[in-house]
């Protein structure tokens, strides 16, 4: 019993640490790099193309609703993470906090959770990349293209981080510069400044009304048109937490770690809220061209925002929004293994993973994780089949609630981090960031994932029983609790109390 204590206090306190020598991650990432990959990686093809599925089920009312609702409970989460990334910046993703705030068995859960949803997310996004450039060319095979792709990815990801973040602020800027442009695009068309000269302006949530039927007629059909409305709006959100992935790799963390979780708001207000609202004021929920465009979903045809071009018939337009896509999905395949790569970086640092993928280069690139993530690219090559809409669905399926599981341990680790301040005496007045309106936030956004995490697969059962569909939508759940309970079992985990957690070490003032 007392080596295992030993074994434990030994390993608690190797968690504390952060790494910032040669051979470690270095803090490379300027502040203009967070500030715009805080913004840009919640930028995807889930809201220019998957709030199209969204509005075809649930009408204009009900996405909008959806996205403010989802929205608050994910800034939540943003602010959360905040809070315990500039008390204690890591380098070990979230995993790291929840091993440090609640349990090592918890800790590799939750690690592993994430790297596996952007080891999915990775082929997913190829994908869409490829089908994009299939808008163009669609006699050749999408395999030609995801295979390019995966090149350019892999490389921007060998660079120095400090290239990677130039690389990526400026895919960002250009996914600012496009959604500010669709945006205002759709307003002006609301607004009658169209080709056309139709002022629609809320016309359509009166006929055919702000809120649809989805899957059976009345009220009921109502409310399972706005619940897959949320269920989109989590998958569309996914990446806006990705942002934490960098703190390790910031430097000035108490400064720098704020202003981007500040920034959350604006980007969730700006670009997600406006953005559901101007789409809805431009194309009818029952549109023939948006109800079978989304039924291919990884085209520039499946995006909304080309439907309601066309309907105002724009020339030319469509085929630079394709463009556009092009550069929303290969930024976010290279976030993803940029993402994936320092999970498993973190969970090696933690023992919970082999060792071999803390090995680092000289400039700071944990190049062995960076080429196990880009191992899985090759799953991308299932969606080269006649297949690969469905495949890709699979995929989006496993995504979305990874997503919800990674926010659910958040808000786990930063509530206990919460209790361990109280129990040790730590005014929140000495946190270099204390969010708004927490911890009650918090406890709403964790009930709001949970309603999700849960019924995720409503569809599942309605209007008759699909396995297929059910084991996608929960197999996330059974894999978290098998590593969560296995890591428990094989290690012999302690769950730390409040007043032991470590507060102190790797406390950072600059």
């Amino acid at each position: 019993m007392s080596q295992a204590k030993n074994q434990n206090d030994t390993e608690k306190h190797d968690l504390a640490t952060v790494d910032n020598g040669h051979g470690e991650l270095q803090r490379e990432f300027k502040p203009r790099h967070v500030m715009m990959f805080s913004i840009a990686c919640a930028i995807g093809t889930g809201l220019v193309i998957g709030s199209g599925s969204a509005l075809s089920k649930g009408g204009p009312g009900s996405l909008l609703v959806a996205y403010i609702s989802v929205g608050i409970a994910v800034f939540f989460v943003m602010t959360s993470l905040g809070e315990m990334a500039a008390y204690i910046p890591m380098s070990k993703g979230f995993g790291g906090y929840a091993t440090r705030m609640i349990d090592p068995a918890f800790g590799f859960a939750t690690g592993w959770n994430y790297a596996l949803s952007y080891i999915m997310a990775t082929p997913t996004n190829l994908t869409a990349a490829g089908l994009v450039v299939r808008y163009w060319r669609p006699d050749l095979n999408v395999g030609i293209w995801i295979a390019v792709f995966a090149v350019v990815i892999i490389t921007i990801n060998v660079l120095p981080v400090k290239n990677f973040g130039e690389t990526e602020f400026w895919l960002g800027l250009c996914k600012v510069i496009v959604m500010t442009i669709l945006i205002l695009t759709c307003l002006v068309i609301a607004l009658g400044g169209g080709p056309n000269h139709h002022r629609t302006g809320f016309e359509y949530w009166k006929n055919p009304g702000a809120f649809s039927e989805h899957l059976v007629d009345g009220p009921t059909g109502k409310f399972l048109g706005w619940w897959a409305c949320m269920v989109q709006a989590c998958f569309a959100y996914t990446g806006t937490e990705v942002v934490g992935i960098t703190f390790g790799e910031t430097p000035n963390p108490r400064k720098n770690i704020p202003r981007a979780v500040k920034q959350t708001f604006w980007r969730i207000a700006s670009f997600y809220v406006v953005g559901v609202l101007v789409l809805g004021m431009v194309v009818r929920s029952d549109d023939d061209q948006l109800l079978g465009a989304t039924q291919q979903s990884t085209s520039a045809a499946a995006s909304p925002f080309v439907v309601a071009i066309n309907i105002a018939r724009i020339p030319a337009l469509p085929d630079i929004i394709n463009a556009s896509l092009l550069v929303f999905t290969l930024s976010s395949a290279t976030s993803d293994i940029y993402c994936a790569s320092r999970t498993l970086y973190g969970l090696a640092k933690d023992n919970q993973a082999p060792r071999f993928f803390a090995k680092t280069l000289k400039s700071g690139n944990p190049i062995v994780a960076v080429g196990a993530a880009a191992t899985f690219i090759a799953l991308a090559f299932m969606n080269a089949s006649k297949s690969a809409s469905t495949v890709f669905d699979y995929f989006v399926s496993l995504v979305t609630i990874f997503a919800v599981l990674n926010w659910i341990a958040i808000l786990v680790s930063y509530l206990h981090f919460r209790r361990a301040l109280t129990a040790q005496g730590v005014e929140r007045s000495a946190l270099p960031y204390a969010g708004p309106l927490q911890p009650y936030g918090a406890y709403y956004a964790l009930g709001v994932c949970f309603l999700i995490m849960v019924f995720n697969g409503y569809d599942a059962f309605i209007p008759r029983f699909t396995a297929s569909t059910f084991v996608l939508k929960y197999l996330g759940i059974a894999l978290f609790g098998l590593n969560w309970v296995g890591w428990k079992l094989y290690k012999r985990t302690v769950y730390w109390k409040a007043e032991e957690v470590d507060l102190v070490s790797g406390q950072r003032r600059q």
